[in-house]
């Protein structure tokens, strides 16, 4: 269950990257196949579908966190295993939390 009381299918992770920035998205997927993005913003954005929320996602340069490997990472501009998706206990502390600003060069 999300914040909102409606069941989840699964939940995905995705960045896109700016500089030494990392901008984080959030992507659920509802029980009956919808999809609703958090963006860095903190607005949930509803989609149709899990994949109309991806090409979405795609479109704005966001890449699939779970997807990444080292080498893609330090293209980005930082370790893997340096970075992990933000938590908060709910959304609006979430948001704060959707912008990274990176340390030194990987």
């Amino acid at each position: 269950m999300n914040e909102n009381n409606t069941p989840d299918v699964s939940e995905s992770w995705f960045l896109a990257s700016l500089g030494r920035t990392l901008i984080w998205a959030r992507m659920r997927v509802l029980e009956g196949g919808t999809a609703v993005v958090l963006d860095s913003d903190g607005n949930n954005l509803a989609y149709d579908s899990e994949d109309t929320a991806r090409a979405a996602l795609f479109d704005a340069e966001f890449v699939a966190f779970d997807g990444l490997d080292e080498e893609d990472a330090l293209a980005r501009g930082f370790l893997l295993h340096e970075v992990s998706p933000p938590r908060a206990d709910n959304d609006e502390a979430l948001r704060g939390l959707m912008v990274q600003k990176l340390g030194g060069r990987a």
